[in-house]
């Protein structure tokens, strides 16, 4: 059953290229790296976070309550629409972060979200879940309304476990994993977020290090970030637009053959229909 349940408390901390690089040196040292870490080092999770029309779920979750749930598809990589990828809800009641979340196709994902109708049963899914997210679905009516993607190094030890995502970027356009993996940057050149995730208490070896390099936990929401600055995306989605259409212009002029005079010939007569 391709199924996962976290129970845990999260602390998140914004690095510099020079913290990072200390950082990870002497991590090396106490924890073992993710299997996941494919190119050097580093695997890409891809997410599509849900929420209503009105942005209920991420104003909420920014006035700071003791309860806040989100909901997102998440992939590693880009995938098909026909690859598994997971369905999960991510809830934090007074700083316990709970994760519960299923595996899914992403077609089926998909139509889930939008029909709010439970898909045909799989043997790698976990009903209790599916159930969730659909009494969630009806509540809140949800869709998904922006995507936000990261490279990722992984580190653990027994229940403590950190991360560096590097590279964060989102779009609202083109809302679907399959569709590639682009976006604008939410963090400056060099930033970093670690993440520190523990069911109980830290060692006192990394609350040490942690103290040496005078590292303060901060309060940080990727979808929270992007929110903030969402304005940004507009000019980012007209930049995209044209660099695309510069490409397909270029890919067109370099084709062989007759020289092709005009490139959307069917404008000069709007008023004949093709049949």
């Amino acid at each position: 059953m391709s199924t996962e349940v976290f129970n845990r408390y999260e602390k998140k901390f914004i690095l510099d290229q020079k913290t990072y690089e200390g950082i990870i040196k002497i991590l090396d040292e106490h924890m073992t790296l993710d299997v996941y870490n494919q190119v050097n080092g580093f695997y890409t999770i891809s997410n599509l976070y849900c929420d209503t029309e009105d942005s209920v779920l991420i104003r909420k979750s920014l006035s700071k309550p003791i309860y806040k749930e989100k909901l997102r598809i998440r992939a590693y990589g880009v995938p098909e629409l026909e690859s598994n990828v997971f369905l999960e809800i991510k809830k934090k009641y007074k700083g316990l972060v709970n994760k519960r979340r299923t595996g899914i196709q992403l077609t089926d994902a998909y139509h889930f979200i939008s029909s709010k109708e439970i898909p045909e049963k799989k043997p790698y899914q976990n009903r209790q879940v599916m159930n969730e997210i659909q009494f969630m679905l009806h509540q809140y009516n949800l869709k998904p309304v922006v995507y936000i993607a990261y490279d990722r190094k992984a580190l653990f030890d027994n229940d403590l476990r950190i991360t560096f995502d590097t590279n964060i970027r989102t779009r609202r356009f083109d809302l679907g994993l399959e569709y590639g993996d682009y976006g604008r940057p939410l963090l400056n050149k060099g930033q970093w977020l670690m993440e520190v995730k523990a069911e109980k208490t830290l060692p006192m070896w990394f609350v040490r290090l942690l103290s040496e390099y005078k590292l303060y936990a901060v309060s940080f929401s990727k979808y929270g970030k992007e929110f903030m600055t969402k304005d940004e995306d507009n000019q980012y989605h007209t930049e995209f637009i044209k660099a695309k259409q510069n490409i397909e212009i270029e890919e067109l002029l370099n084709l062989k053959g007759e020289k092709m005079t005009c490139l959307r010939p069917c404008l000069a007569h709007p008023q004949q229909a093709v049949h």
